[in-house]
């Protein structure tokens, strides 16, 4: 098992909320890892809001726990306040400052006020790190954290790129994430990368067209690497000629069994209407064509 130590290091923290010298909070922390130490070698210390913290602090604090045996050290950004390059660049300080860093396992744990998390995370991978926390779905204060299903995609549709893996299990992901929005009644936004409900979804006209030639032009990843079905072409007022005649060759329907200029010019009219339109629909204006 282990157990996870954590102190804030940023001068806002040590002088506002903890009311210490830095002296002091570097001895609080090694002394809380030392004392973990005696109930398991797996010691892991957060350096919280690292994000803000001085970086010549921030080397010494690491330092430091490392030497008081943490197997690894967790660099937040509480306050999700860095960009990419700068976190990235506090990971790659921390290899290059910090004598003993090779002794750890150097973790990140990312905040998404600035809708930053997911990319400082994998800024951080670059530059060394190989561990990321996070939740699903993004869940957590304030604006979240650090969304796992995307981190997970990521480096699996970015392998050769990022050098990693993960061993998740990919096709577990969209089960898992709609588990985790029903057990904590969180619902997911329709255009949330991965999971979101519009995630596989193509209505452009030209869009559709280029799926139905080939999936790859408007698709990185497939539904099923995430343990989704195949998704269907949505039918709205956007949609061409090419999206409705699949749909009609999916329920099995000849080109001789309907006029697809007839039926196509149907199919705007209620879909300017109704906004998206469903097979069903279809079938319906394909009989009524058919009769006039």
């Amino acid at each position: 098992f282990r157990i996870h130590t954590f102190l804030a290091t940023s001068t806002i923290h040590v002088q506002d909320k903890l009311r210490r010298s830095y002296d002091d909070v570097l001895e609080m922390a090694v002394n809380a890892v030392k004392h973990a130490r005696n109930y398991t070698d797996d010691v892991e210390f957060s350096c919280e809001d690292a994000g803000r913290t001085p970086i010549d602090n921030l080397c010494r604090m690491v330092e430091a726990a490392i030497d008081a045996g943490a197997s690894t050290i967790n660099i937040p950004d509480t306050v999700g306040y860095t960009v990419p390059s700068e976190f990235g660049g506090i990971i790659q300080t921390l290899f290059n400052r910090v004598p003993n860093i090779d002794k750890a396992i150097i973790s990140v744990h990312c905040h998404d006020d600035l809708g930053m998390s997911v990319a400082n995370s994998i800024a951080a991978v670059q530059a060394g790190a190989r561990q990321i926390e996070g939740t699903i779905n993004g869940i957590g204060e304030r604006a979240g954290n650090c969304s796992l299903e995307e981190i997970a995609m990521i480096i699996k549709t970015r392998q050769e790129l990022l050098g990693v893996s993960t061993g998740i299990k990919h096709e577990e992901i969209h089960r898992t994430s709609k588990l985790v929005s029903q057990l904590c009644n969180m619902p997911i936004q329709s255009n949330k990368a991965i999971v979101g409900a519009n995630a596989f979804s193509h209505s452009s006209g030209i869009h559709q067209d280029g799926m139905l030639k080939n999936k790859n032009t408007y698709e990185i990843m497939t539904p099923e690497s995430i343990g989704l079905k195949n998704q269907a072409l949505n039918l709205t007022s956007r949609s061409g000629r090419a999206a409705v005649k699949s749909h009609m060759d999916s329920m099995g329907y000849k080109e001789d069994e309907y006029n697809l200029d007839a039926l196509y010019a149907d199919f705007l009219k209620l879909a300017d209407r109704k906004g998206q339109v469903f097979d069903y629909d279809l079938e319906a204006l394909m009989h009524f064509s058919n009769l006039r």
